[in-house]
């Protein structure tokens, strides 16, 4: 019979909040961005390692708080109302940041920032703006635990259109660093090594491409 062909198309991610997996390494994190529009000053950055799902969350937040998200260099500050600022590690414009600070904690408003560096870490030669940002309420997101790591891995190859056997996950969730690059980085490589003669994404294929980037170690049963 002939293998039935794969189409290698990739689907936009989801930033629905129902699709958001919660466990030990990000439930206090979601419960604080749940306390909106209770943060302290009506801020709040969130923070943690790339891949972890601060955008995901970030986003399900702004599509709740009808918020408007602003570009972290925009020398606009924008609306009076909630606004949402990502990546800020990667440098912002300090004037805005301060003005969107300050304006957080005026009714009907509200800030929410993601990075992966505490604010305490961002660099700014503003006085004034270095005492907000230590002041800042954080929530961090740290590392997926299992729970987490297994959704993302099967969100990972539902994004790229795979269908994984039964036990790949459970294999992969075994032996893969506890990171989330480390998920995307797997799933990668094996829809690269299915695509070209359409092989199924088994446990066979997951321990090959596992055991090409371990050595001396012994990843069999």
């Amino acid at each position: 019979m002939a293998r039935q062909l794969r189409l290698r198309l990739q689907r936009a991610p989801s930033y629905e909040r129902s699709e958001f997996a919660v466990g030990p390494s990000n439930a206090s994190a979601v419960e604080t961005v749940d306390r909106w529009p209770a943060w302290p000053g009506g801020a709040l950055a969130l923070i943690g390692p790339a891949g972890v799902g601060k955008t995901h969350l970030a986003q399900a937040w702004r599509a709740r708080a009808e918020a408007v998200e602003l570009p972290p260099r925009s020398t606009d500050v924008g609306p009076a109302g909630p606004v949402l600022i990502e990546d800020l590690d990667r440098g912002f414009d300090a004037e805005l940041l301060f003005h969107r600070i300050n304006m957080a904690a005026r009714e009907g408003g509200g800030l929410l920032v993601t990075a992966r560096t505490p604010p305490s870490a961002w660099t700014t030669d503003l006085p004034d703006l270095r005492s907000r940002l230590n002041a800042l309420t954080v929530a961090e997101i740290e590392p997926p635990d299992d729970r987490v790591l297994e959704v993302l891995l099967r969100r990972l190859f539902a994004q790229r259109n795979i269908a994984p056997q039964e036990d790949v996950v459970p294999y992969l969730l075994r032996r893969i660093e506890r990171s989330a690059a480390a998920a995307q980085d797997v799933v990668r490589r094996l829809d690269a090594a299915s695509g070209e003669d359409h092989r199924p994404v088994s446990r066979v294929l997951a321990r090959h491409i596992l055991e090409n980037d371990t050595e001396n170690l012994d990843l069999f049963d």
